[in-house]
């Protein structure tokens, strides 16, 4: 029975952690010929962990945990005085005034710098660092059943120590406390606390002081939002100062990145200020993957307010259900070595628009085989002392860090059956069909060589995740067995809900995902030249538009999905083979006669024969080689999988189709900000309003469907006085071109509606 079935999770990256680095990033192979140690429970404090036996320290264990744990002294000392004193400070005090404006403007000036001051006033208190710690694994404990730890990779951490080079531990932003579990983590293992990058804006100035006690960098007050901060023309020149002394001191730091608001690149680019100063020989970059099975509703909608503190705090004393949480710190790499060497760079990018408009507008395929500009991650705004090498490498290492910290997290219980009930049994499910397919599922993950967050037999995996999703799922029971039926409920937050837990498979299957697109826009052609009616699966399929349709919508694609040592193009032809190797597309011998679906060609592309024999090149070197043809691997009944994979992307797919839809309602032109609000809105209202796909409508997806539609031309940008406005083109002003533009995004969603 397959309910029955007991799964020994293996975990891949446990013997080699470096396992999901890009090459180019290189590493410092810390463990080599390391026995494999298993994982540890952080939250499971006992006696054994002290160096003291009996009644008394059962009772106290924890706290005598915290007290013999090894606390690195970080003071804050004559910091100020340095940073203030720097060469890049005076210079942007200098630039700060004009020599008429003198008498008036520098007592605004030095108030400014004086806040600003203040925040390098930061440091680690050694007591208040053991308290919080304590009470942090008293919070853990309760807010999850486990926190998981790979002990081979603490050993490795405990090796980079050892090159006396500071640690940056990177991680993509996903919550509040993500930074807590690192700190919390590296504490409890007698590593070195790092100072934390966080900016949030916090108001009450006790909280403020709590925080910067702990070494919590925090922006200035005045600030509302990190990008407000990066405009002041004081606040990089100080905050890039005093990056360079924390290294210089040898303090290590934890950054946080996000790829839909491009935030987190430009303190890398500060780190490796640092270096080019000589403040610091070299730096280690150690990449963060931080696996939630369920987040708190707290940490998923936060609240601000007594009262829903207080909410929080009696729900973790009441119990209940609670998901594990699986930290992996991926293989550090030296940065001075990655910049040196050459490997990490995104020359010769071009922007979006000129790789696909004229795909969409003109059916022209010449242009889609370039790189896509991602000068975003970076803007010119942010930071702009930076010279264009630098900027580029440090979106490169941005990338880079984006994807290893992403394919370093282990897929949860929670994940698997979210994905499932979303994108494969939306209108319910019975428990057992439910087994047997994240029994499939998880081999799936496995045979990618992903590290799974979980283990044990398969049905108390199924009922753990279960119980976890239980306030976004539908139960009923099926007659006349009583067998349970799973549903999603059809309410907005649930979806929602249910759809963040799919993120990081969508990532893991973002070959066959892609491919399964291109596959249904390609039928959809077929569709369109044979006068409508139903799709028609027994087609033969071209490999040359195959891979066209798989590069078009791979350009589509939000930062982190593809590897960054890959080209676009490398990606589309390593789609193609993803979809034979999954099962849904099979090679076919095609006869000359026989028509293929290969409509677009590409004009004016020759493959050239490569030979070492210069004697034995010819005419013949020039023709094009026979390309492959491919079919469906079951064309007489629809293939699951491969509307499974559909459905992975239909959700940003959907919101692209919507948001260009709404573009009319939208004043002209509008903040940036506003029109963020605005479009969300009009998301929200049109799911509302088909009472479906309400994952189709987070703020998320609205984010990156604006990022697109500037990158695309759709949207222009006009920088008036420290704020953007944003405006439809002239060229999508015209209702043909629009409508072209939806027909391109609708092709890759399978029967759209």
């Amino acid at each position: 029975m397959v309910g029955q079935k007991f799964i020994r999770i293996m975990d891949p990256v446990s013997e080699n952690p470096s396992s999901f680095q890009p090459k180019c990033l290189g590493g410092l192979k810390l463990l080599r010929n390391t026995p494999p140690l298993g994982f540890q429970n952080l939250t499971s404090v006992s006696e054994t962990h002290t160096g003291y036996r009996g009644w008394l320290v059962r009772r106290v264990c924890c706290l005598l945990f915290v007290w013999g744990c090894e606390v690195h002294p970080s003071p804050a000392g004559d910091r100020r005085h340095r940073v203030h004193g720097s060469e890049r400070v005076r210079q942007a005090l200098v630039a700060a005034y004009s020599p008429d404006e003198t008498e008036l403007v520098m007592p605004e000036v030095r108030d400014h710098l004086g806040r600003l001051l203040a925040l390098t006033q930061t440091f680690i208190s050694p007591y208040l660092l053991r308290l919080v710690s304590w009470m942090l694994l008293k919070v853990f404990s309760l807010m999850f059943c486990s926190v998981q730890v790979n002990r081979n990779q603490l050993a490795a951490l405990h090796r980079a120590t050892q090159l006396k080079s500071p640690l940056v531990y990177v991680c993509v932003r996903q919550s509040g406390i993500d930074h807590a579990l690192i700190c919390l983590t590296l504490f409890c293992h007698n590593l070195r606390v790092p100072y934390t990058i966080y900016p949030a804006h916090v108001r009450q100035s006790w909280l403020r002081s709590f925080l910067q006690r702990l070494g919590v960098v925090l922006l200035p007050e005045g600030s509302e939002s990190e990008r407000d901060a990066e405009m002041d023309s004081l606040y990089s020149p100080v905050m890039t100062s005093f990056t360079g002394e924390l290294l210089r001191e040898g303090a290590s730091l934890s950054v946080g990145i996000c790829g839909s608001r491009g935030h987190g690149g430009q303190w890398l680019a500060r780190v490796h200020q640092a270096i080019s100063d000589g403040l610091v020989p070299d730096v280690s970059i150690v990449p963060v993957g931080i696996s939630y099975d369920c987040l708190p509703r707290y940490f998923t909608r936060p609240q601000a307010g007594v009262m829903s503190a207080l909410r929080f705090a009696v729900s973790l004393l009441k119990g209940g259900h609670r998901g594990s949480v699986r930290i992996h710190f991926a293989q550090a790499f030296s940065l001075k070595e990655m910049c040196q060497s050459g490997k990490c760079r995104v020359d010769g990018g071009r922007p979006l628009q000129d790789l696909l408009l004229t795909a969409i507008l003109q059916d022209r395929m010449d242009s889609i085989f370039r790189q896509k500009d991602v000068s975003w991650l970076l803007p010119p705004a942010v930071m702009p002392e930076l010279c264009p090498a630098d900027r580029q490498q440090t979106i490169a290492l941005t990338l880079h860090l984006m994807y290893s910290s992403t394919t370093t997290m282990a897929v949860m219980s929670t994940s698997l059956v979210s994905c499932l009930l979303l994108h494969k049994h939306r209108k319910g499910v019975r428990v057992s069909v439910l087994c047997r397919d994240i029994c499939w599922l998880l081999e799936e993950v496995l045979f990618r060589n992903i590290d799974v967050g979980y283990g044990g037999s398969l049905v108390g995996l199924v009922l753990h995740a279960l119980s976890l999703l239980r306030p976004y799922l539908l139960l009923a029971a099926a007659p006349p067995t009583g067998e349970p039926i799973i549903a999603p409920r059809p309410d907005p937050d649930s979806l929602l809900i249910l759809s963040q837990h799919c993120d990081l498979l969508t990532h893991v299957f973002i070959h066959e995902a892609v491919g399964a697109c291109a596959v249904s826009a390609m039928l959809s052609e077929v569709v369109g030249c044979g006068g409508g009616g139903d799709p028609e699966f027994d087609v033969v399929l071209g490999q040359e538009e195959l891979t066209e349709k798989s590069l078009q919508l791979t350009h589509l694609l939000s930062p982190g999905f593809v590897p960054p040592c890959q080209t676009a193009h490398g990606f589309a032809l390593d789609v193609v083979d993803s979809m034979v190797r999954c099962g849904v597309l099979v090679m076919e011998e095609v006869q000359k006669d026989t028509p293929v679906c290969d409509f677009m060609k590409k004009q004016g592309v020759l493959s050239w024969a490569v030979s070492d024999n210069p004697d034995q090149s010819s005419d013949s070197d020039c023709e094009e080689p026979d390309a492959r043809s491919y079919k469906l691997s079951q064309p007489s009944q629809c293939p699951e999988l491969l509307f499974f994979l559909c459905s992975l992307l239909s959700v940003r797919l959907r919101a692209l189709c919507w948001a260009l839809e709404s573009l009319h309602y939208l004043p002209s032109p509008v903040t940036e900000r506003d029109c963020l609000s605005q479009l969300h809105t009009h998301l929200k209202n049109r799911a509302q309003l088909e009472k479906a796909h309400y994952e189709s409508s987070s703020i998320d997806l609205v984010r990156l469907v604006l990022r697109t539609f500037i990158d695309l031309g759709v949207l222009t940008e006009d920088r008036q006085r420290g704020d953007v406005y944003l405006d439809v083109s002239p060229l999508f002003s015209q209702c043909a071109h629009k409508v072209k533009l939806l027909q391109f995004f609708k092709q890759f969603i399978y029967m759209y509606n």
